[in-house]
């Protein structure tokens, strides 16, 4: 019905994006489809500014719900994150499907031209692309 289907990200897993993407407190992160915002508290639970896109409504209130602690360093927006402006960041997370990943490195390397940028990608690479880094089924890349 929206977006890609709803497939949580494992603990572990939060855990291998939030070191490979080596955020520091106070730095603005992206997850872009995210879901019931699980990664998005893990963030914001380091100190790092967490902006959540979700294009299915009640996952949004369902991440905001979540969320609603860590005031100051999360953001919730239920909209499309292809029409996003995500230029501040300074680490990206997403777990798309694979007929996506194409357009997400147009737009990726649209939106952060600016400066080094990583972007974590569970399950699926981004083709033609160069892999910084793996483990498992997360894969690093910079834009």
């Amino acid at each position: 019905m929206f977006g890609a289907p709803y497939v949580p990200t494992l603990k572990s897993q939060q855990e291998i994006a939030i070191e490979l993407l080596k955020l520091k407190p106070g730095q603005v992160f992206y997850d872009l489809g995210c879901g019931d915002g699980r990664l998005l508290k893990a963030a914001a639970q380091q100190g790092i500014d967490a902006v959540g896109y979700e294009i299915n409504p009640l996952l949004a209130v369902i991440s905001w719900l979540r969320t609603r602690r860590c005031k100051g360093h999360v953001k919730i927006v239920c909209g499309n994150f292809w029409r996003a402006n995500i230029s501040d960041a300074d680490g990206v997370f997403v777990f798309l499907v694979e007929r996506h990943m194409k357009r997400l490195d147009k737009f990726l390397n649209r939106q952060l031209k600016q400066r080094k940028v990583q972007v974590a990608s569970y399950g699926f690479q981004i083709p033609g692309h160069k892999l910084a880094a793996q483990r498992g089924a997360m894969f690093l890349y910079e834009y």
